[in-house]
């Protein structure tokens, strides 16, 4: 088990990866941002290694980028760590498992999209709160979220920012399985190591059979939503709506 802000084990042929920082909800660093990409990346060729599973420690799954770190280092382009850990998402080519508890916001419910399997406790709360803070949406979720939920509801989330529950992420199509919030981390471990067993060409095969008609749309959609957010990050629109936020986090 890693002493840093991802704690990392293996075990029975899974990575689980545990965000490691559940006195600032578990929001997520550049630091963190990288040893993610490196450990999914290095997991894709490690045949010891059949899932990955990501979750967060403490109550909740993740508040997302912590906004001191972001603001004061923002993603630039390709070479930034967010950028790094979001293509290893996208490429990943064995399941990926998510556990989710308490709160997931923006990045800690964008990355689901990319999970093969997704479980959440009956009573964690999730959002997408990017036009609220002037951004547009990142992790190919712009593209992703209509093709899994259709536009309606992918509108709804992302233009009004709104908090919804995980029964509402179950009836749009990318959460699996809601259970009570004591069941959330036996089960996620369950069914990766379930997935971890299973024959490892077939089920390879079978993920790149189920994402090769997107891959290149989802690609391009992608650095799309890279421009557009960078873009975004230095207007006066954005950094208002950021001094807003930050204001009244701090009352």
């Amino acid at each position: 088990m890693s002493t840093t802000d991802i704690a990392i084990s293996r075990d029975q042929g899974v990575l689980a990866l545990g965000l490691n920082r559940p006195q600032k909800i578990n929001a997520i660093t550049r630091e963190m941002y990288a040893i993610l990409a490196r450990e999914i990346n290095d997991a894709n060729v490690d045949d010891e290694i059949g899932s990955v599973l990501i979750y967060g420690e403490g109550d909740d799954f993740t508040s997302g980028n912590d906004l001191n770190d972001f603001l004061e280092h923002p993603p630039t382009g390709d070479e930034s760590p967010v950028w790094h850990f979001l293509t290893a998402l996208r490429d990943f080519s064995k399941p990926l498992v998510a556990a989710i508890s308490g709160r997931a916001v923006g990045v800690g419910v964008t990355m689901l999209f990319h999970c093969d399997y997704v479980i959440a406790g009956k009573n964690s709360k999730l959002s997408m709160p990017f036009v609220n803070l002037g951004l547009v949406p990142e992790a190919g979720s712009s593209y992703l979220l209509p093709l899994i939920a259709g536009h309606h509801r992918a509108a709804e989330m992302f233009m009004l920012g709104e908090v919804f529950s995980a029964q509402r992420g179950y009836e749009s199509g990318f959460i699996n399985e809601v259970v009570a919030e004591e069941e959330v981390a036996v089960r996620a471990g369950e069914r990766a190591k379930h997935l971890a067993d299973q024959p490892r060409t077939a089920i390879r095969e079978t993920k790149r059979l189920l994402r090769q008609d997107h891959k290149e749309h989802l690609t391009s959609v992608m650095a799309e939503e890279a421009r557009l957010f960078t873009a975004a990050l230095q207007s006066d629109e954005a950094r208002e709506a950021f001094m807003k936020f930050l204001m009244k986090k701090s009352k």
